[in-house]
């Protein structure tokens, strides 16, 4: 369902009365808050049960106990699921801008499934057995399906319908390889089923030190392309007309958002709904103005996996549910929401 109405018909994105403005701020000020809160309730609750002072005594007196070393872990966890929530959050906010399309998320054009077939690939005729190897397989493979869809839909005439649709159809291909590999070896399917539902339980510092300058890369880019965005969303015309470039204000957004759910996916698996769910909702307070969606995205997405993540491993104890699962099981029904009520809305 792509959206691209006449420029006309567009509201200007960033047109807003004071009082929202400030509105805006204070809701974002709360927003870093509620982040904090959940925070604090990952490193402190989980699968594993431990008292106030062994969360304490793992966080600034570590001397390698038991508590200590679960603290350690989740902390680890705790700044993956940060990182890897606010990537995911930004990629889908660019991803709906770039594409118009409101319901838009990193899976749209393909780069969660250029990451599983790469990380398929390298387990099964490659013989990868670590996470430290997926993370680079999963990136190349991401990286490698994002400048294909650019190529396949126009390059320089690429347009946001063209993207959407090369996105789909490689990410239908890659799939059915995907299954295929899968079912030929088992011990690729094996190895392969953890990592593809998605999980923060693997977290490492070495994981977080690999990803990390992709992630501050795109992110930062992101970022920077909210103003050339907020243009394009009022129509071609009016972009062109207020000074934006278009082809490079659309491969800087492909290169941003494939950097950022490319890295995520390495480090995390694919992890599915948080890029679509939180800038959707999220626009709805905020209005079109990317100004505001992207720092709110980048602040509520983590808030999402990370509450996800400390779910998991409270309803399950002493075991746990990967974050993957979760999600998935809170964004289906969001997404039948959405979607009725923006069918509702066009009537």
């Amino acid at each position: 369902m792509l959206v691209d109405s006449p420029p006309e018909q567009r509201a200007d994105p960033v047109s807003a009365p004071p009082a929202r403005r400030a509105l805006r701020a204070v809701g974002l000020l709360v927003s870093v808050l509620i982040l904090l809160v959940v925070v604090t309730a990952s490193i402190a609750v989980g699968a594993k049960q431990l008292s106030v002072g062994e969360v304490w005594h793992g966080l600034f007196q570590s001397s390698g106990t038991y508590g200590d070393v679960v603290v350690d872990d989740r902390i680890s966890r705790t700044v993956l699921g940060l990182l890897a929530g606010a990537a995911l959050g930004l990629a889908g906010a660019v991803l709906q801008a770039l594409t118009r399309n409101p319901l838009a998320d990193p899976g749209l054009l393909g780069i969660n499934a250029g990451a599983s077939a790469a990380v398929v690939t390298a387990i099964t005729f490659f013989g990868v057995t670590s996470l430290s190897g997926y993370v680079w397989f999963a990136f190349l493979g991401a990286a490698g399906v994002g400048a294909l869809v650019w190529f396949l839909g126009g390059s320089r005439g690429a347009t946001p319908v063209r993207l959407a649709l090369a996105g789909t159809a490689i990410s239908a291909a890659l799939y059915g390889y995907l299954q295929a590999v899968m079912i030929m070896d088992n011990a690729a399917l094996n190895k392969m089923r953890f990592w593809t539902v998605g999980s923060l339980s693997s977290a490492t510092d070495a994981t977080i030190r690999q990803v990390l300058p992709f992630l501050v890369v795109g992110m930062v880019l992101a970022l920077a392309l909210a103003r050339p965005l907020n243009a394009m969303e009022m129509g071609d015309d009016t972009a062109r007309a207020l000074g934006a470039n278009l082809n490079r204000t659309r491969v800087l957004a492909m290169l941003a958002a494939t950097v950022l759910c490319g890295a995520a996916t390495a480090a995390c698996g694919p992890i599915v709904f948080v890029g679509l769910m939180v800038p959707h909702v999220v626009r709805s307070f905020t209005g079109p103005d990317l100004r505001w969606i992207l720092p709110y995205a980048a602040v509520l997405s983590p808030v999402l996996l990370l509450g996800a993540d400390v779910l998991g491993r409270l309803v399950a104890r002493p075991s746990e549910l990967q974050v993957g699962i979760v999600t998935a099981l809170l964004g289906g029904p969001v997404f039948i929401i959405l979607v009725r009520r923006r069918r509702t809305a066009q009537l």
